[in-house]
């Protein structure tokens, strides 16, 4: 068996879950592609349940200071209201809160990685970090384990897993089910997209959806496809496109560096092209998840829509390595409040109303 070890416990193995518990139904539009999804963690009712109440429990971090949903807030899109979150510590930590919409369809986790193919890999950083901490499970992990090991815990894992034996592994597959379980497609843009209801949009959002489907915006070539992202794979695209990008944020030293804090995915590849690239997220649900960009530095939609209009910062417009989309364009007052109309359009209510994906009202206790 192989996988990866922390602290010298085995998190992420190569050896299938083969409990037969109820297979996962996803909650998709008509003829909708299913998301791909590890073999060696396959997606069960008990499952998804399990990672909910663990997702929501803060004895899952070291000091019992935080959950996932500390940073993860359902009101916002599973993103936080924050400029940048706050770990365990209360240390500040790199970046904005990602929103934690229709991620089963990424192709690439966090802001700045291409090295993640996984939500369970993706989870060993939030847990096991520890510079800087945020869920500071390291040094705690057998305490944590024996938070967990109370018969309503056991239950939850007999169900799952087919036995109760806790373990970090099994509460990492939980917790990614429940996460992949996060879809959103109840929009009024997927009303009028996927459902035929033609009249789902107002005659202002579909002035908005052509502007940004437009050569003159460019904005689908890093915010397309069904989820609004170009990083997205499922059943029928196979292809990781992998997109990161600059998009002129910042030019420090003319020459298109970012702050020594935070340069993106350069971090992770060494190449210097790869200065300021990040991910660009989903569009789905923005208007929920204020503040924007990897350093939430622009609070508003608006101020993203005026950002991108002008091609970038004052500072980082003229950079050499910003993205050849990142051109600039001029919009009437009547077009940016089309575009944002538009914008507000792929909210789904429903998605942060779910009571699926609240925390249990009965939550299991921990010791």
């Amino acid at each position: 068996m192989m996988g990866i070890f922390v602290s010298g416990l085995m998190l992420i193995g190569a050896c299938s879950d083969s409990h037969n518990s109820q297979e996962y139904e996803w909650s998709l539009p008509p003829n909708f592609p299913k998301p791909q999804v590890p073999d060696n963690n396959p997606m069960t009712n008990a499952k998804v349940e399990l990672g909910r109440a663990l997702f929501y429990e803060p004895a899952l971090s070291g000091n019992r200071a935080m959950a996932c949903s500390t940073c993860h807030q359902i009101e916002h899109a599973f993103a936080e209201p924050k400029q940048v979150s706050s770990g365990g510590t209360g240390k500040a930590l790199q970046r904005n809160a990602l929103a934690l919409v229709n991620i089963a369809y990424n192709s690439d986790f966090t802001r700045a990685h291409n090295g993640l193919a996984s939500i369970e890999q993706q989870m060993l950083i939030p847990l096991f970090t520890e510079s800087p901490v945020e869920m500071g499970v390291t040094g705690y992990q057998q305490d944590i384990l024996t938070r967990f090991s109370t018969n309503d815990y056991q239950a939850l894992f007999s169900e799952a897993y087919g036995n109760e034996e806790v373990t970090f592994d099994k509460m990492v597959k939980a917790i990614a089910s429940f996460v992949r379980s996060l879809t959103s497609f109840n929009s009024r843009f997927d009303d009028y997209a996927y459902r035929n209801q033609d009249n789902a949009l107002t005659d202002s959002e579909l002035r908005g959806l052509d502007l940004f489907f437009s050569e003159k915006l460019e904005c689908f070539h890093c915010h397309g496809g069904f989820n609004f992202t170009q990083s997205s794979k499922h059943e029928f695209q196979p292809l990781d496109l992998r997109p990161f990008h600059n998009t002129g944020l910042y030019n420090v030293d003319g020459k298109g560096s970012y702050p020594n804090d935070d340069q993106g995915l350069i971090e992770i590849t060494l190449n210097p092209q790869d200065m300021g690239r990040f991910r660009a997220p989903t569009l789905r649900n923005i208007a929920l998840s204020a503040p924007y960009m990897h350093d939430g530095s622009i609070q508003t939609l608006p101020e993203v829509i005026a950002f991108y209009a002008q091609g970038g910062s004052e500072q980082g417009k003229t950079s050499p390595l910003k993205s050849q989309f990142m051109q600039g364009f001029e919009l009437s007052k009547e077009e940016a409040s089309d575009l944002l109309a538009f914008l507000h359009s792929l909210s789904d209510q429903s998605f942060v109303n779910n009571p699926a994906y609240h925390a249990p009202i009965n939550p299991p206790q921990v010791k």
